[in-house]
């Protein structure tokens, strides 16, 4: 083992120290997915200036790690055999965002909810939170048919790349998912293209899908994102593509699979979904707000 270091980062270059921790806590938290990271680096790509990091090591040991996003919102992660550490993080934060500060932490990670407390950070009554959501990867449900026409497969090319990403604008609104975005995401460890499946409408148009993750050494699959293009939604295209990722998963090697839907009632049509493809809620997300300086 070596002495404890900091790194600190214009953006999240180091993520794969990150997904190191990512990995080990899992089975502890049930919380911060390696497909969570990949994803919302590929969302941060060209904003390095927007989303410092810093990385605390010991030897080639990933500790600790803090992602903050412009607008003062706050991720970390640290390992629970080192609760420590979330002092050192939650300093490093608030002495960086030089501003209003929250962050969203999952009821597992107790140590964190600790610290958070005890440094007096208030956590919200109310408004948007998390469920985690997660289902054995036996006695799958069956692939549903498909309306004639439509087809599920992996992408392509190009072509379905630019597709896909255009279908994710589309579904949630948010132009930050470019084709090139997305192209360079797929790049990225640990990237599986039999598990990033879409659902291809009769004029060859991406019109769902479903983003499989897959964390070989925990042997758990994660959905992030799944969506419906508007113009093909109530057709069960997105809930097709879900269950041809759980059987990619299962193929894999995988013992089970999870997903983060939103649990209160602003957004309840996923968690509807998923709860009814065998899914169940394990743990949920907690937001809580820096006191003001």
């Amino acid at each position: 083992m070596g002495a404890m270091r900091r790194r600190e980062h214009a953006g999240p270059v180091a993520l794969r120290a990150m997904q190191d921790l990512a990995v080990r806590s899992f089975p502890a938290t049930g919380y911060r997915h390696i497909g969570d990271l990949t994803w919302n680096w590929c969302l941060a790509l060209d904003r390095a200036g927007e989303c410092p990091t810093a990385i605390w090591t010991e030897g080639d040991t990933t500790l600790a790690w803090g992602w903050l996003d412009v607008s003062g919102e706050l991720m970390l992660q640290v390992d629970p055999d080192r609760p420590e550490l979330a002092d050192e993080v939650l300093d490093w934060a608030e002495r960086t965002a030089g501003g209003p500060l929250s962050t969203e932490v999952a009821e597992t990670e107790q140590h964190l909810v600790a610290a958070l407390e005890r440094r007096g950070y208030t956590r919200a009554a109310d408004g948007p939170f998390m469920m985690c959501l997660r289902r054995p990867l036996v006695d799958l449900p069956e692939a549903p048919h498909l309306p004639d026409g439509y087809t599920i497969r992996a992408q392509r090319g190009h072509a379905d790349v630019a597709g896909r990403a255009a279908a994710h604008r589309a579904a949630f609104g948010s132009p930050r998912v470019t084709a090139g975005r997305h192209a360079r995401m797929r790049d990225a460890w640990p990237y599986r293209p039999e598990m990033d499946l879409v659902v291809v409408s009769p004029a060859g148009e991406v019109a769902a899908y479903c983003q499989g993750w897959y964390d070989e050494v925990n042997r758990v699959g994660e959905f992030e994102p799944v969506g419906t293009h508007p113009r093909h939604r109530r057709l069960g295209l997105g809930r097709a593509a879900c269950i041809a990722v759980l059987h990619a998963f299962a193929a894999g090697g995988g013992e089970r699979a999870v997903v983060y839907a939103r649990g209160d009632d602003g957004y309840p049509v996923p968690l509807r979904l998923y709860t009814s493809m065998g899914f169940g809620a394990y743990t949920r997300t907690r937001t809580y707000t820096a006191p003001k300086p």
